[in-house]
């Protein structure tokens, strides 16, 4: 006989404490504004998607849509965020630490720190959802097992005139699961590329990405090392 589950909502007054991360100058209100994530799974991909609760910040509202494989996290798409350049270049580092951490413990980006707490404390929501799906989900149990069988393959080292550009990529399958820079130019820019090439090439699958702005020698280093990573694997 099933047992119905009560759900106890916690109204929680108060700010949420950024302190953790850098020291705060103001106040931020973080507040949900719907009672809980809504859920969606394929059967026959073994994925399922979670959206989450929009959360209302004093800069605008934060929603995402996070796609997982049993319990790796294989997407993270924003649905709502606030209208700010602070918010459009945080949320490419966001999404791609997330997907290098697999989880909601990531680093707050500097300028953009309320943001970044609903970002974060919408993905646990996510996260905590899908725990309770994948642990009464035989599909889910049975893709999080195939997801663990991974590979890990370093493309070329290729050389440009800004410095030599590396990438180690994680395969799930033949999903690319993580993508790590082994070397890079030491330059400000590629720096703030790097995140953007990432997120692209998680959510892609591939090596056909846009270069960013700014870094266009360090970009086509990077997909030229990807690409050579992509066709070592097979």
């Amino acid at each position: 006989m099933k047992r119905a589950i009560p759900v106890v909502v916690l109204s929680i007054a108060g700010l949420v404490p950024v302190w953790l991360y850098q020291p705060s100058s103001g106040t931020s209100t973080v507040q949900a504004t719907t009672p809980a994530p809504s859920t969606s799974s394929s059967g026959t991909s073994g994925t399922h998607v979670v959206t989450t609760t929009a959360i209302d910040t004093e800069k605008g509202p934060v929603q995402l849509q996070v796609t997982f494989a049993g319990t790796k996290i294989t997407a993270v798409k924003m649905l709502q965020q606030p209208d700010h350049p602070q918010t459009t270049a945080a949320v490419p580092k966001l999404v791609a630490e997330t997907l290098q951490a697999q989880s909601a413990d990531i680093d707050t980006v500097s300028g953009a720190t309320i943001t970044s707490e609903a970002y974060k404390k919408s993905l646990q929501a996510a996260i905590d959802d899908n725990a309770k799906t994948a642990s009464s989900s035989p599909a889910a149990s049975a893709s999080a097992s195939a997801a663990s069988a991974s590979r890990t393959v370093d493309g070329t080292a290729v050389d440009t005139e800004k410095g030599t550009v590396q990438v180690q990529v994680t395969f799930e399958g033949d999903k690319i699961g993580a993508v790590r820079m082994l070397q890079q130019p030491n330059h400000p820019q590629t720096t703030a590329a790097v995140p953007k090439l990432v997120a692209e090439t998680l959510q892609a699958q591939s090596a056909d990405i846009d270069t960013v702005s700014g870094a266009t020698i360090t970009s086509e280093g990077y997909k030229e090392s990807l690409q050579a990573a992509i066709d070592a694997k097979g």
